[in-house]
This record gives structure tokens, C-alpha cells and sequence, in this order.
């Protein structure tokens, strides 16, 4: 089995390009809400980019060859790998679904193999627990795909946000530790159009 390496887009943009990933597709979500959050946290150097799955709208794999080979048929996929290779780091904003992370994440992931090496990763996880056992079973998936995976944030309801996903709970900390989260991303990553 050869693996092989797609080629990153060129880019002459000084910014880091921070991909926000909205894992959850149901209608009454409220990661979307976290995502603008984290957005808006970003800082002057970072330019943020939305992967909302539930627009993005990959069906379960399709895929007829391995995705390490990297011989993609759907257009979809191309499409697929072209927004990660696009992207200097990852923030997978997640909620927490019978202990574990949304099937549409896990798809989204599996779509892909070569895209997703040494790419920095870092969680927000939101719900009664701060979505922490989606999250350790998340990182098991990140790690086996050589990501670079970084100290997660949990926003608990009612410590950190209200159940229709409002950051209306006055806690620093939370912020704070999104913006030490862009900071390790933009120190764990190097431009992907920059000539690897």
C-alpha cells in the first residue's frame, strides 16, 4: 500500500489559516453557537475558516479505494481534501453523544489519511461533562492519524454556557484557554503551501 501526499495549495498569505470544524449535523444544534464563539476569538495573525459537516454534507464513505492510497473517485472527497489541505491547524468544536463524538465527525475523518498528518488539532468540547469522554475517544482517532494533538477545552452548561449555547457565564477562563489554544496551533503548525 503507497501512501502518497497531496500537494498543498500555494499561499501567499501571512495569516494562519485555522480550520473551526462543527461536528454535530442535527437540526437543533448548538455548536454552531461555540464555533462563532471560538471564531470570534481568533486572533489579528489567524484567519479562521468554517467546516460546518452539516453543510459540508459528505454521505457515509463512498470511497472504492483505501484513503491512504489517496486516490480519490468522488468529487466530494476532492472537495473534502482540498478544505483540509487548505489549513494550517484544526479546532474540532464537538458535543458529546452517548459518551462518545458524533458519526458524522467520525465519517468526515475517515474520509481522509495523508491530509490529516501533522496537522495540529486541538478540541472544544460543550455539554454537561464539557464533552470530555468524546474527546479522549476523539484523540485516540487523532493520534492514530499522526496529528498533532493539543490540551482540549470543556465548557460545561451552567459553568460556561447555557444549554442553547450562549457564552453568557461570566468565566474567563474559557476564553482564556481558546486563546492559548490559538497560540499553540499557530506554534505546532507551519504554513501547508510553504514548500513541504
Amino acid at each position: 500500500m503507497t501512501e502518497s501526499t497531496p500537494t498543498p495549495p500555494p499561499s501567499d498569505d501571512p495569516l494562519a489559516r485555522i480550520g473551526i470544524l462543527i461536528s454535530s449535523t442535527r437540526p437543533n444544534r448548538i455548536g454552531h453557537h461555540v464555533a462563532d464563539w471560538v471564531t470570534e476569538l481568533a486572533p489579528d495573525d489567524v484567519e479562521a475558516r468554517a467546516l460546518d459537516l452539516a453543510r459540508i454534507g459528505l454521505p457515509l464513505l463512498d470511497e472504492p479505494d483505501l484513503p491512504a492510497n489517496g486516490n480519490y473517485a468522488q468529487p466530494h472527497t476532492r472537495a473534502w481534501s482540498e478544505l483540509i489541505m487548505g489549513i494550517d491547524g484544526l479546532i474540532i468544536v464537538t458535543g458529546e453523544y452517548n459518551a462518545g463524538y458524533p458519526a458524522p465527525l467520525k465519517n468526515a475523518i475517515d474520509y481522509l489519511w495523508a491530509e490529516w498528518r501533522d496537522l495540529p488539532v486541538g478540541c472544544v468540547g460543550y455539554g454537561w461533562g464539557g464533552a470530555r469522554k468524546a474527546i479522549a475517544a476523539l484523540d485516540q482517532t487523532l493520534e492514530r492519524l499522526n496529528m498533532k494533538v493539543l490540551r482540549p477545552v470543556c465548557l460545561e452548561f451552567g459553568n460556561d454556557l447555557t444549554e442553547r449555547g450562549e457564552i453568557g457565564v461570566p468565566n474567563p477562563a474559557p476564553e482564556e484557554a481558546v486563546r492559548t489554544l490559538y497560540s499553540q496551533l499557530i506554534a505546532a503548525g507551519s504554513p501547508r503551501g510553504a514548500g513541504s
